[in-house]
């Protein structure tokens, strides 16, 4: 029996559609993946080549995930030709293929769903009889095998001029279309489908305009994974000055295009372009406005949006285009300098190693390329290292002091200096010590991006033969006191000065960098400022420490402060706290407690008018109580009599506390206009 593929297969068989003179004739041209540039930021530039003559056609086909980059960044290189334009299928040509078809893309999936998709159209179906008809409906059946298994067959039925007449899919030799049109549209259905058989891939067809035989170049810019650097630096045992150490750089980069790179040039660039992203793939539809359906003489006329000056406009113009931002394109590389390869690692006294074959290093204005020097072939998804240094630097030990890694110890240290003409990418970096029997490993350490003529320090372990321990102590003085028209100028000198006790190692020297907090605000008093170093947000502060011995660094800090007072307001605490400030000046501090001294006697007398005050009022208070109490006990009662004693007792504390309250207010006065003048008139 027949299956259904079997079936579909007639179907497409008797129109023609396999037919080898559909499929798809060779480009003219092919073109050739050349050259690689690899960007550390995130992109990566590949360049195609292709030999034509006169006008062709250059396939290039690309992932889906990359068509929005490559239609921002493509480049056509041809020096005897122009480009006529690049075409491409759209983001869903499938779905477009189908779009005018009376059958779906799913409908293609089954001859039973194709067939039911096309209920109506007359076909002719052959076998031991020939039937022709209209196709009804396509049903599926289950029937079982005379060894009791079960099967599904598909049973299409059909209406033909002599009534229903019904056939076994999987029973016809084959079914034809009889309605060319419809044959033309299974044809154009399979032909898309089989066009676009790579569901994530999209072809780019360049129209190349020229004569004559000539080189197209076709390059674009597209996302790819970072390259990483990776180092080795060999140094000897002791470091004497002038001492170098060979350092060995690598890139280790991966192959993620989906293509095989045979024989590329490949260039690694070291830089921090500006890359972004934008969907030019995507079919945009901009927002209409929907208006009525005019009707015999309607008007409706847009409403107004208010207008302004042509002078206005034109200005609010040149300010959005002033304002707009230009993303910088990746700069391709010029032709690169040879760099003379180093020593490989090794013992002294063991034989001479081979030479690394550095890549060639060029150094642009805000980038460093690294070509390689020859041709790379690597696979889609390898990785490989390649070499892009390998030279002697010079170097220097010591110790490093940072005390949030360490508060005890230093950390050993290795200061590199670059003294080649172009800078390094940052990256791991590990340490090797040359010894009597070879390389020793020592640490690891990370390298910064690393420019020409500049220093590194490469912190790889830490060095407990070196003891630390610090303390710090803060004071404050007065620098300056000036008392002008009311005001209080207080000009403080804030001073920190820490403390650091070392511990050397015996018989053996060191050099010892300190990392002192850099504060803001903050200047550097002991030891000069000339002596000291700065780097990120820190004082480095460089000591030579002798053998066997104990070593202290006092490092002192100040920042000027300056509290300025009006001295109207001030109570009298806080005007003897000013004047009791150590290093205030005896004129300054006389005159401070003369205030003071006022400012009691305003406080005296306004603390007792207010207390007098407060008094009364909560006499009055309890004076309403009691007239409240005699309105409900009997007239001439005792305990009438007692809250009338109580009341005239009150009466006359009263009149105690008014007439205190009045002496208050009028001393209050004067003293107070006696502290002000005083104010006025102090200058200091």
């Amino acid at each position: 029996m027949k299956t259904l593929r079997s079936a579909l297969a007639a179907i497409l068989l008797v129109g023609g559609l396999l037919s080898p003179a559909f499929a798809q004739t060779p480009p003219a041209g092919a073109l050739e993946l050349k050259r690689v540039l690899l960007s550390t930021g995130g992109v990566g530039y590949f360049e195609f080549e292709a030999t034509v003559e006169g006008d062709a056609q250059l396939p290039l086909p690309v992932r889906l995930d990359q068509v929005d980059d490559v239609l921002k960044s493509i480049v056509v290189f041809d020096d005897k030709g122009g480009v006529g334009g690049i075409a491409l299928p759209g983001r869903a040509p499938l779905a477009e293929a189908f779009r005018d078809l009376p059958f779906s893309q799913t409908d293609m999936e089954s001859p039973d769903g194709l067939l039911n998709a096309l209920r109506g159209a007359d076909v002719v179906v052959g076998g031991p009889k020939q039937i022709a008809g209209r196709i009804l409906k396509v049903t599926p059946e289950t029937t079982s095998t005379p060894n009791g298994a079960e099967t599904t067959r598909h049973r299409l039925t059909l209406l033909s001029a002599d009534g229903m007449r019904s056939v076994v899919l999987e029973e016809a030799e084959t079914i034809r279309f009889a309605d060319p049109a419809i044959q033309r549209q299974v044809d154009a259905a399979l032909g898309a489908i089989a066009r676009h058989r790579v569901q994530d891939q999209r072809t780019l067809t360049i129209q190349a305009k020229g004569t004559g035989k000539r080189a197209v170049r076709v390059g674009y810019v597209v996302a790819a994974p970072l390259w990483k650097a990776s180092y080795r630096l060999n140094m000897p045992e002791a470091t004497a000055p002038g001492a170098k150490g060979l350092l060995q750089g690598w890139a280790i980069f991966e192959n993620l295009s989906g293509r095989d790179w045979r024989n590329v040039e490949l260039t690694l660039v070291s830089g921090n372009p500006v890359t972004f992203r934008q969907q030019l793939y995507t079919a945009y539809f901009v927002n209409r406005p929907e208006v009525p359906v005019e009707v015999l003489g309607r008007v409706l006329p847009p409403a107004d949006q208010g207008g302004m000056p042509a002078v206005m406009a034109k200005a609010e113009q040149q300010r959005q285009q002033e304002g707009a931002v230009r993303g910088r394109a990746l700069a391709l590389p010029a032709p690169a300098m040879a760099m003379a390869p180093g020593m490989a690692v090794g013992a002294p006294t063991a034989p001479a190693p081979a030479e690394l074959v550095a890549a060639e290093t060029e150094e642009a204005a805000t980038q460093v390329l690294f070509t390689a020097p020859q041709p790379v072939t690597l696979a889609a998804g390898e990785t490989l290292a390649l070499p892009i240094v390998s030279r002697d630097m010079p170097i220097q030990r010591l110790d490093l002091y940072q005390p949030q890694v360490n508060a005890a110890n230093p950390l050993a240290a290795v200061q590199l200096t670059n003294d080649s003409s172009s800078g390094l990418p940052p990256g791991v970096l590990t340490l090797y010590e040359r010894g009597k029997a070879g390389a020793n490993y020592v640490g690891d350490a990370r390298l910064a991006a690393f420019p020409a003529g500049e220093k590194r320090l490469l912190s790889f372990a830490l060095d407990q033969k070196v003891a630390l321990d610090r303390e710090t102590k803060s004071r404050q003085s007065v620098a300056q006191v000036a008392i002008a028209r009311g005001v209080l100028t207080m000009s403080y000198r804030d001073e920190q000065t820490t403390t650091y006790r070392i511990k050397s190692p015996a018989n053996e020297d060191r050099v010892l960098l300190i990392e002192h907090p850099r504060l803001a605000d903050w200047e550097l008093a002991a030891p000069r400022p000339a002596d000291a170093e700065v780097a990120r947000g820190q004082y480095r502060l460089r000591q030579a420490l002798a053998k066997t011995g104990q070593t202290a660094v006092e490092v002192t800090v100040q920042r000027p402060r300056v509290n300025v007072v009006q001295l109207s307001g001030q109570s009298r605490d806080a005007l003897l706290s000013y004047a009791r400030t150590g290093g205030v000046p005896d004129k300054a501090r006389a005159a401070l407690e003369q205030l003071a001294a006022l400012q009691g006697e305003v406080d005296k007398f306004d603390r007792a008018a207010k207390e007098a005050a407060a008094e009364r009022d909560s006499i009055a208070k309890d004076q309403d109580r009691l007239r409240q109490n005699l309105t409900s006990v009997p007239p001439g009662g005792d305990l009438a009599k007692r809250y009338l004693d109580t009341m005239k007792t009150q009466e006359d504390r009263i009149d105690q506390l008014r007439a205190a309250e009045n002496d208050a207010k009028q001393k209050l006065a004067p003293a107070r206009a006696a502290l002000a003048d005083a104010i006025v008139k102090l200058e200091i």
